[in-house]
């Protein structure tokens, strides 16, 4: 964990989800995704000090659910994740970086230059799904400069450094992305076809997840020169 930061772990574990979303407190103040719309997990959260702002990283609702019964709760202020102006303080020590690809408003933010809450675009375990791959590919360079900041994601364990999985996130993309050219000289045409011959090294319950992947994939491909 980073200095000031309390985890609370959502009870909603799954294949999308791993454990259940990570949700953080920082300093008793400050909350980064709420989670959802769990009662004792948000009395939990709220309990954990005087809770003053709210942010999500993004607008998916394993995020965001909570949001409404923790403002309730707490009285606080809720941001949205669209908002933010790229490098904006939006408190003290605590900046926020627009970080697109696995949404278009997906944002992380940087505590005290020593962590960063990645949300949904670095998992602490295994990669995330990408809905726009051009984008994705432009934050992972991003978080990859920004170094050996701890990892504090949307799901899945804290990592030490964010420079490391970033690049490594970079190189698994590349990898895919010729794994999918590949399926496409062999006779592919549908992304359902290309996840069955790319994707089996992933539980089949997450192949819905990589065909969206691999559409983005598609799209990237059929845009480039």
């Amino acid at each position: 964990m980073a200095d000031g930061v309390q985890l609370v772990l959502a009870p909603n574990p799954g294949p999308m989800t791993l454990d259940g979303t990570n949700t953080y407190v920082i300093d008793g103040r400050i909350v980064i995704d709420p989670g959802p719309a769990d009662e004792g997990h948000l009395a939990t959260v709220a309990a954990l000090g005087d809770i003053e702002l709210i942010l999500v990283t993004h607008s998916h609702f394993d995020h965001t659910e909570g949001v409404s019964r923790l403002v309730e709760l707490t009285g606080a202020q809720s941001r949205g994740p669209g908002g933010f102006d790229e490098g904006e303080q939006v408190a003290p020590d605590l900046i926020a970086v627009r970080t697109p690809g696995h949404t278009d408003d997906s944002v992380s933010f940087v505590w005290h230059d020593t962590a960063a809450f990645t949300g949904d675009t670095v998992l602490g375990r295994g990669t995330t799904v990408v809905d726009k791959l051009g984008p994705y590919l432009s934050t992972l360079r991003i978080l990859r400069d920004l170094g050996p900041l701890k990892v504090l994601p949307g799901h899945g364990p804290i990592l030490a450094d964010l420079g490391a999985v970033a690049n490594e996130y970079l190189r698994h993309r590349e990898a895919r992305l010729q794994q999918v050219r590949d399926a496409l000289a062999a006779g592919d045409t549908t992304a359902e076809q290309v996840v069955e011959r790319v994707y089996t090294d992933v539980d089949r319950s997450v192949w819905p997840a990589a065909t969206m992947s691999v559409r983005a994939q598609l799209e990237y491909l059929d845009s480039s020169p």
